[in-house]
């Protein structure tokens, strides 16, 4: 089944900047390291039904090497998020989710992977700079450029840890003039950087129009709850993050999409921030440390998302398309430790009632 077409960027636009949880779709293998359709599409179901109002597939947490033409998975993958994403829409009073595919490689590769997302009904396309780390911030923008001319852009700051590259103010401020852009996941963990991506939406004079998205998956709550006020040359900017773009949201997504909701209701009502919610963001950041293994780097973050969906009974196994990618050395107890610790952020209880449904 072919997906919809594509949202006008007007209207891309007004949702994006609305807010929405967008989980960042993992990869459901066979433990012949194939894809496992029957829980891919699982998976999708459970996030959209979850109440998430997106879905990021051929991300990071999808596992890169399907780009590689010898894996061939990118259109597949692509495919059967698009035709889930249809079905949910046919379901009355469903709204339509964004979804978002990554482009990734030099700007010959983006721009087939683009066209091929457009084709299949995606949104826009989360632009990873990988391909280009050596290159000089002019051929990353004359490649957002090239890129922005098939599909809208959501940008991604990628932290260096997982394969991303330093990106300066002064390119994000270059970046955001850029008419095809509709949103930025600002995912360097770091607060610096993440302010220059911040200031640099607010000087182009593009709040309204250009979304931030949190990719923060140390400060979730925070982002979502900070408003930041930038002085430009045509006054103070107040900027929100919208939502988030996140791996943490592919799992315990049902009170993801409770807390990004009573997050942005508690933001908007310009009421002091109840000390529970910094408690409650140090909590999720604990989650998220042993789930995405920064003990070590973050080398264990796939094989940790997937353990937690094998134990919820969503996939078989936590194998990656890399068999050499596994979890790290006392990752599993750090995970057994947050999920006894934090019993009030998971939504196993979601997941049993309908699990059986969405694996039909």
């Amino acid at each position: 089944m072919a997906g919809s077409e594509p949202r006008t960027i007007s209207a891309l636009r007004a949702r994006l900047l609305a807010g929405c949880v967008i989980p960042a779709h993992p990869l459901a293998l066979t433990s012949m390291r194939k894809l496992d359709e029957r829980r891919q599409r699982a998976l999708s179901r459970y996030y959209l039904e979850a109440g998430a109002g997106g879905l990021a597939a051929g991300v990071h947490t999808t596992q890169f090497a399907i780009h590689e033409p010898r894996v061939g998975l990118y259109g597949p993958v692509l495919e059967l998020a698009a035709d889930e994403a249809k079905r949910f829409l046919a379901r009355p009073g469903s709204e339509r989710p964004v979804l978002v595919a990554g482009i990734v490689g030099k700007t010959e590769q983006a721009l087939r992977e683009a066209r091929l997302a457009r084709s299949l009904g995606f949104d826009c396309g989360l632009l990873s700079l990988t391909g280009l780390r050596d290159e000089p911030d002019e051929a990353c923008l004359e490649h957002a450029r090239a890129v922005a001319a098939e599909i809208p852009l959501f940008g991604f700051y990628l932290q260096p840890a997982v394969g991303g590259r330093e990106l300066s103010h002064r390119f994000w401020r270059r970046f955001c003039e850029l008419e095809a852009v509709v949103a930025i996941k600002v995912a360097p963990f770091d607060r610096y950087r993440t302010l220059d991506v911040v200031r640099a939406v607010a000087e182009s004079g593009r709040s309204g129009e250009i979304a931030l998205y949190t990719g923060n998956d140390d400060a979730i709550l925070l982002d979502l709850l900070t408003e930041h006020r930038v002085a430009t040359p045509a006054g103070e900017a107040r900027l929100r993050f919208s939502g988030g773009l996140l791996g943490q949201w592919a799992v315990w997504t049902r009170r993801a999409v409770e807390l990004h909701a009573e997050a942005r209701r508690v933001a908007a009502s310009g009421e002091p921030i109840p000390a529970d919610w910094l408690a409650l963001n140090a909590q999720l950041t604990d989650a998220n440390a042993a789930i995405f293994d920064a003990a070590h780097r973050f080398k264990g973050c796939i094989p940790g998302i997937h353990e937690v969906l094998r134990r919820q009974g969503f996939l078989e196994g936590r194998w990656c398309l890399d068999p050499r990618e596994e979890l790290s050395r006392g990752q599993v107890e750090e995970i057994d430790r947050v999920a006894r610790a934090y019993l009030h952020l998971a939504d196993d209880a979601f997941v049993r009632e309908r699990l059986g449904r969405w694996l039909e």
